[in-house]
């Protein structure tokens, strides 16, 4: 069994279809053969691992080969019995930071390794500027050296974007390449339109 797939990044959703974290192939399909997870298909259709496993993996591009068949991959699994809602306060971090700017200087809009970046707060602390999401970006150390102890204005630098408090979860927002099929999944709003319970009439 190849070793790297069942390492692979797999989406788990609440019961509610929101995105809590990213596991490994491995993990997911431990989830689904305990009962504690199913999978999810392109239509939205859910599955246990028996009605999962009976799927034609032929049809599919991913799978797994077990001793007597092949099994597709699920990319997305939704837990059976966990309705929390993911945390939206986000842990005010160095990590965090980095993550919000995508490694990017907020000046130059160069991306680059973290060991090449600093934090700059916008507003100096000693003009009044405070240790705070609406006030640190990152920047580079040429970007960083040139503003020194001034405003963005007074370095005749600016900003690509005011900076924020992010409003996702970094327990689940995914780093580097996903799937395809996370994309409907990846906001609340593309959950809530899939949790929205519908009017009968």
């Amino acid at each position: 069994m190849n070793t790297a797939v069942l390492d692979s990044s797999v989406l788990v959703l609440n019961r509610s279809f929101q995105p809590i974290h990213v596991t490994s192939l491995r993990r997911a399909f431990t989830l689904l053969y305990q009962g504690v997870a199913q999978a999810i298909d392109e239509q939205y259709r859910l599955f246990d691992f028996q009605s999962w496993a009976a799927l034609s993996a032929e049809l599919y591009g991913e799978s797994i080969g077990t001793p007597t068949k092949r099994i597709r991959v699920p990319r997305v699994v939704v837990l059976v019995a966990f309705d929390r809602l993911p945390r939206m306060r986000v842990r005010f971090s160095r990590h965090n930071i980095y993550l919000r700017d995508d490694s990017t200087c907020q000046y130059c809009g160069k991306r680059l390794p973290r060991a090449e970046l600093n934090l700059d707060h916008v507003v100096p602390r000693s003009k009044g500027g405070c240790t705070s999401w609406e006030n640190v970006v990152c920047s580079c150390i040429p970007c960083n050296l040139r503003k020194a102890n001034r405003t963005p204005d007074e370095a005749g630098l600016v900003l690509l974007k005011r900076p924020v408090r992010p409003k996702w979860n970094p327990g689940f927002r995914p780093t580097g390449k996903g799937h395809r099929s996370w994309l409907p999944f990846l906001t609340l709003l593309d959950a809530s339109y899939w949790n929205t319970e519908l009017r009968e009439e």
